[in-house]
C-alpha cells in the first residue's frame, strides 16, 4: 500500500504536511528530498491511485448506466435483443470497473471504495435520466442525495 508522497524539495510542502527526513522502509529510496508524512492525523494518499480510482469509476458506471437504462428509450426492441446488447455494454464496464477496484483497494477500504463507486453512480445516473431520459430533477431526489453526502462523510471519518 502507497503511504506516503514523495517530495523532491523543488516547491514548498503544502501546509497540511511536514517534511519527513527519514525513509520509510515500505518507500523505496530516493537519492533527495523527503517524504511527506501528516500533520494533524491527516495520512496523505497517493493522488495519483485516486485519481485513477474515480476516472476508472466514473467510465464504468457510464457503461453501466447505458448497459442498464440506455435501452428505456427502445421500448419496442425485442427482449432478448435488448439483454444481448446490454450484456456486451457491461462487458465493457466490467474492464473499467475491475481495475478501478484493483487499483483503488491499495489506498481505500472495501467499504469506502463501494461508497466511491455509489456515488459516482449516482451522479452519472443523474445526468444520465436528465439529459437521456428528460426527466425532471426533483427536490427530494437532491435531499436524498444531500444524505448520501452525510453518509460519505461519516464512512470517510476516521
Amino acid at each position: 500500500m502507497i503511504e506516503y508522497l514523495y517530495y523532491d524539495g523543488a516547491e514548498q510542502a503544502p501546509p497540511i504536511i511536514k517534511i519527513v527526513s527519514k525513509l520509510r522502509p515500505s518507500v523505496p529510496s530516493k537519492s533527495a528530498g523527503s517524504l511527506l508524512e501528516p500533520v494533524g492525523g491527516i495520512r496523505p494518499r497517493c493522488v495519483e491511485l485516486i485519481m485513477k480510482t474515480v476516472v476508472l469509476l466514473l467510465i464504468s458506471n457510464i457503461f453501466m448506466t447505458l448497459a442498464w437504462y440506455g435501452h428505456l428509450k427502445y421500448v419496442k426492441a425485442p427482449l432478448f435483443t435488448v439483454i444481448i446488447v446490454s450484456w456486451l455494454i457491461a462487458f465493457a464496464e466490467y474492464c473499467f470497473q475491475v481495475p478501478a477496484n484493483r487499483i483503488g483497494y491499495r489506498e481505500f477500504s472495501a467499504v469506502q471504495l463501494k461508497t466511491i463507486q455509489e456515488v459516482v453512480s449516482l451522479s452519472v445516473f443523474t445526468v444520465f435520466s436528465v439529459l437521456y431520459l428528460g426527466e425532471r430533477l426533483k427536490w427530494n431526489y437532491l435531499a436524498g442525495f444531500a444524505l448520501i453526502v452525510a453518509a460519505v462523510y461519516l464512512i470517510f471519518k476516521k
